[in-house]
């Protein structure tokens, strides 16, 4: 089997800075572990490591689709499958960061996607149902129906709600039971990192506040003039699809910001509550290290202890 090590938790907890100390450390290449970091185009709203930490350590799939392509999970997955066979086979350990639980789980539990049948009445039938109700209507039914998918998807991300409905309808199962997972699959050595809830809330309040002076406004708009628009799953990240309604003038940019930082929050708590049902994760709390490169160390330190007993 080969290595794996993984550094997850949810947005703004610090997980580029200590991954970058760390794969320096460890002799590790980074793949990212984040659904839209994988866009051209699309940096400060995803909070990208920039070109010049990127040049530190080697990074892979960050950069690599336009925004208007509907990117899957099923393709993430096998593109890391392979990336961790390369770069095991240079002698270097793969270290997944990021926070996006499914993407993660689906690599590290080896998941089987099996091909699923599309109805295009019934996504009609639900398109029309949210048109006349509302999102929020569909996705109560889903919180119903498959708890465990509606946790770890955002609520208003119309596409994957739609499809989980369908699948639903189309086999009277909860689109989270259809994949097999095979736990085994690599010798894996996943580290969690988080903050207390004020600290954590506060750090989001500040990176959504930086990130607005970096000029995610002027970047939402670039998108948006090359006819990327939120029929789009990469205008579904956080941040983007406020921007775009500020835009187009529905809300005012103190309604804005406010949403930004609401919906970060509650993607954070969603991010929490999926990984820590991952007992294989060591969790750090990052409030409790005054130095960085002491909490660094003893990440470092639970990694190689892993390794060595395979």
């Amino acid at each position: 089997m080969h290595k794996l090590a993984a550094i997850v938790g949810p947005t703004a907890v610090g997980k580029t800075n200590i991954s970058l100390e760390a794969a320096r450390q460890i002799n590790g290449e980074i793949i990212s572990c984040d659904s839209m970091q994988l866009y051209r185009g699309m940096d400060i709203g995803t909070a990208k490591a920039s070109q010049e930490e990127q040049s530190l350590v080697a990074h892979h799939l960050v950069d690599i689709a336009d925004p208007h392509e509907n990117f899957t999970v099923a393709r993430y997955q096998s593109l890391v499958k392979d990336l961790i066979s390369a770069i095991n086979a240079r002698g270097k350990i793969p270290i997944l960061v990021g926070g996006t639980g499914l993407y993660y789980q689906s690599v590290v539990d080896d998941y089987s996607f099996f091909p699923m049948e599309v109805r295009q009445s019934i996504r009609d039938k639900w398109n029309n149902i949210i048109q006349e109700k509302g999102l929020h209507h569909a996705y109560r039914w889903l919180e119903q129906i498959d708890p465990a998918y509606a946790q770890i998807i955002s609520p208003n991300d119309q596409k994957r709600v739609v499809r989980a409905l369908e699948v639903y309808e189309l086999t009277g199962k909860a689109f989270s039971t259809l994949q097999d997972r095979a736990e085994n699959t690599y010798y894996l050595a996943a580290v969690g990192l988080y903050l207390e809830r004020r600290e954590l809330y506060a750090r989001i309040e500040r990176r959504v506040d930086e990130m607005i002076k970096k000029g995610l406004i002027e970047e939402v708009a670039a998108l948006r003039e090359k006819g990327i628009d939120l029929s789009n799953n990469s205008m579904q990240a956080l941040g983007y699809k406020q921007v775009f309604y500020f835009l187009e003038g529905f809300i005012n940019r103190e309604e804005m910001l406010n949403e930004i930082k609401r919906e970060t929050r509650r993607y954070a708590k969603r991010q929490l509550t999926w990984f820590k049902k991952d007992q294989r994760i060591k969790w750090f709390n990052v409030g409790d290290f005054s130095d960085e490169e002491l909490l660094v160390k003893k990440i470092c330190t639970f990694m190689e202890g892993q390794f060595a007993i395979v």
